[in-house]
């Protein structure tokens, strides 16, 4: 029960690795708050939760939405109390080069991964700076400290939620909010499956993904909660301003599948 007492928001939890972290913090004994695009989505994860005696409420909110964000940040004030924990994970990863990215996908992932991080931060840090304590994580991705191919505009997210969280750590570090990220390689996921998927040869990709990582093989979902889970715990009181990467020696390596030339044009 290492976040029994903590109220936990997690934003795009319906699946993956936010699913994931919901159901490791409502194991440990949180009260959380699984935010997702629909909450119909949100709502079987809380099921899940509920079935195994934890206490979690579905929300369905875009976080490009300042006043949907708002409305449920609100609703799980109401329900469960200040919200304590903050794990900033709804993200859209567009791939292509820059000059192959539409203005439109280039706005998506701008306002999901950067302005949603934004939003929802911005709506629970008056709980934090009341009871004066509090943890948000923003989950990066090893893609924004690495220069990875055919990932140019998700990069940019990534890094700058790593820079985001270095700056956010001290502005609050004196009022007990510590604030960090996580940067995932190559994660057994659903983003995983659908890129694999899109692939002329998915079979030999995924072989590759596995080959590139010293460490063998991709990570699992569970492995990136468990440092979330440390993170949002009183374990890491001491920790704020820290990029922790979750990628198996990849970014020792420096490479990934991608890194395949792709010629010009």
């Amino acid at each position: 029960m290492r976040l029994e007492g903590k109220v936990a928001l997690i934003t795009g939890a319906a699946r993956g690795i936010g699913r994931g972290i919901a159901l490791r913090f409502a194991h440990e004994g949180a009260r959380v708050g699984v935010l997702d695009l629909r909450e119909c989505d949100s709502q079987a994860v809380v099921d899940e939760i509920r079935s195994f005696g934890g206490q979690a409420l579905a929300l369905g909110a875009d976080v490009r939405d300042e006043a949907q964000v708002n409305a449920a940040v609100a609703a799980l004030r109401e329900r469960f109390g200040p919200v304590t924990v903050l794990v900033n994970n709804a993200a859209v990863m567009p791939a292509g080069r820059l000059h192959e990215t539409s203005p439109a996908d280039f706005e998506r992932c701008i306002a999901v991964n950067l302005r949603g991080a934004y939003l929802v931060s911005r709506a629970v840090i008056p709980d934090m700076l009341a009871v004066g304590r509090g943890s948000i994580i923003h989950m990066a991705s090893v893609t924004g400290v690495l220069g990875l191919p055919g990932l140019a505009v998700y990069s940019a997210t990534k890094g700058a939620l790593i820079a985001l969280a270095r700056a956010m750590s001290t502005d609050y570090a004196p009022c007990g909010i510590r604030v960090n990220a996580v940067s995932p390689g190559t994660i057994d996921s659903p983003m995983l499956h659908d890129f694999i998927a899109a692939q002329s040869d998915p079979e030999a990709v995924r072989q590759q993904f596995d080959q590139v990582h010293p460490i063998g093989r991709v990570g699992t979902i569970e492995e990136v909660a468990n440092v979330c889970l440390f993170l949002a715990s009183d374990e890491a009181s001491f920790v704020t301003g820290a990029n922790f990467q979750v990628d198996g020696g990849v970014g020792v390596k420096g490479q990934q599948p991608s890194d395949q030339p792709q010629g010009c044009p």
